[in-house]
């Protein structure tokens, strides 16, 4: 599926998520159900969900799950031009657990799996000309030669004036240290225009703490901090208090600070790709504008930061109402449906 024109990339892995049958400790769980998954394929499906469908440079492996993503990438309209697999290494795995609140933790078989193995190079300069945005996640800077080629392209891209969009995805279990993440992180930061984090995320990174108490670690004042380091525009997603951005005069769209307390949802039955939705519903925003109901429009100056905010949560509410991350990805109609 090449005959496309993209004006997205989203890069990083492609993994299967095992979701258990029910909350608890993964010690305890006896049965799971298998989910495409990883955030950065979740956000290339929840962009195309959303009419935005963006090019996704991935490596999975030549083995059973390996062909399970690709083919549901291709199901859900993702072209498989940068796709690609690899015959020497397997597909990464996950396992989701679940606390009574479906808020999740997860532990991954990602020692030398196919996602880690992409090279430098793998998306030619001739795409990087031919885009606006690229996406880029923090899970891939944790093992070479991956973490080398996600910085490379992040660094070309930058060079041909893209916005390019960093989701730290912060991952303990993936890094020897927090200092080796937060080393990562800024390193990142020299070339990212958009950072979309957690204060989770932050505090791992060296921003600040995750004393929600502590005022000086306000939504505001860690995005003061993150700004500092060069990006231009940070979203803050806080959970169950909804999210915060905020730009400075470097952004395409003004300066500014907006605020956004989310949906409720009556029955949460999974948070699992709830981040990634609300990452692909801004970035949606931004790349294509949108209207006070969610629409896309034709004007490039519609791209408020309270309208961004209120599209990219209700992008995630949505999700958040059935279990799986891809598979419970909205359309846009679907987001206005839930918006009215």
């Amino acid at each position: 599926m090449t005959d496309t024109n993209p004006d997205i990339l989203v890069a990083g892995e492609a993994l299967i998520d095992f979701l258990p049958d029910g909350p608890g400790p993964l010690s305890g769980v006896e049965n799971f159900s298998r989910r495409a998954g990883g955030a950065p394929a979740n956000v290339a499906v929840a962009l195309a969900r959303l009419d935005a469908v963006p090019w996704f440079w991935t490596r999975v492996g030549e083995d059973p799950f390996g062909d399970h993503l690709a083919e549901t990438l291709a199901s859900f309209g993702v072209p498989d031009r940068f796709v690609e697999r690899d015959p020497a290494a397997k597909t990464a795995l996950a396992f989701v657990s679940h606390d009574a609140d479906a808020d999740r933790a997860f532990t991954f078989y990602r020692d030398g799996t196919a996602d880690t193995r992409v090279e430098p190079g793998g998306v030619p300069d001739e795409i990087l000309d031919s885009v606006s945005w690229v996406y880029v996640g923090g899970v891939m800077l944790a093992a070479d030669p991956g973490r080398t080629a996600t910085l490379d392209l992040a660094e070309r891209a930058s060079e041909r004036d893209c916005t390019v969009v960093f989701d730290p995805n912060a991952r303990p279990e993936l890094w020897d240290s927090d200092e080796e993440f937060a080393t990562a992180v800024h390193e990142m930061l020299a070339y990212a225009d958009v950072v979309k984090a957690t204060p989770e995320d932050l505090a791992a990174a060296g921003f600040g703490s995750e004393d929600a108490e502590d005022e000086s670690e306000s939504p505001e004042n860690l995005a003061a901090s993150v700004v500092e380091s060069g990006p231009h525009t940070v979203l803050l997603t806080l959970g169950g208090s909804g999210a915060f951005a905020r730009s400075t005069d470097a952004a395409p769209w003004g300066s500014g600070a907006a605020s956004h307390g989310g949906y409720e949802v009556e029955s949460v039955a999974d948070t699992t790709g709830a981040g990634d939705a609300f990452t692909a519903g801004a970035l949606a925003a931004f790349a294509t504008g949108t209207d006070r109901e969610g629409g896309a429009t034709t004007d490039p100056t519609d791209r408020s930061l309270s309208d961004l905010l209120g599209f990219a949560n209700a992008v995630a509410a949505v999700t958040t109402t059935a279990p799986g991350a891809m598979t419970a990805l909205p359309t846009r109609e679907e987001v206005r449906q839930f918006r009215q």
